[in-house]
């Protein structure tokens, strides 16, 4: 039988899964320590896990320290990925059937530049779902956010409360309208002339 890669000879590994820190990526961490790894730390997605590589002789301390370093920089680098109208439409195809048991289905979903002052809009007589361009950048569960947003509008039209109990099915609604909250927020922030040459 060949070698199990995270069990190689030697001190075994140690691998533990948790919850992430609040406010950042994945679902569940799971932390693998390898005794022939001495300094480097690594990590990636494995479909809604993060694995964090770790070297064994790590602290508890250090192993959270850099669990949240690897974390924000999963995201960084993830939210610099820009999706295509194509990638748009299969991601929104997904979460429909994830959140919505497939029922929201639109006819199109593209990036527009006209769209300064709203995040995404939705034509529910014609199934056209719009995300503003300024969008592009921003953390994927923003995106995923106003992708929900938008496909519950084509099952429910306005803002009552039927619209927002539909749309609680989105864990993360909160963390990415507070997201978007702070964005606007800091648009409205007067601009100190000479403050970037300090």
């Amino acid at each position: 039988m060949p070698a199990d890669p995270l069990h190689r000879a030697g001190k075994p590994q140690r691998s533990t899964t948790s919850q992430p820190p609040s406010g950042l990526g994945a679902s569940a961490i799971e932390v693998r320590r390898s005794a022939r790894r001495r300094r480097t730390v690594s990590a990636y997605r494995e479909g809604d896990r993060t694995v964090v590589l770790i070297p064994a002789r790590m602290s508890e301390a250090e192993e959270k320290r850099w669990v949240t370093v690897m974390l924000n920089k999963l995201a960084a680098q993830e939210s610099r990925r820009v999706l295509g109208d194509a990638e748009l439409a299969e991601r929104a195809e997904r979460l429909s059937a994830q959140y919505f048991g497939g029922r929201a289905r639109p006819a199109s979903v593209r990036w527009v530049t006209n769209q300064n002052t709203r995040w995404g809009s939705c034509t529910p007589s014609e199934g056209s779902i719009r995300l503003s361009h300024r969008l592009q950048g921003m953390p994927e569960y923003v995106v995923d956010y106003v992708l929900c947003h938008e496909l519950a509008h084509l099952l429910v039209p306005g803002h009552g409360p039927g619209f927002w109990r539909l749309l609680e099915a989105y864990p993360r609604t909160e963390r990415a309208r507070g997201y978007l909250e702070g964005v606007v927020a800091a648009d409205r922030l007067p601009q100190v002339p000479g403050a970037r040459d300090e």
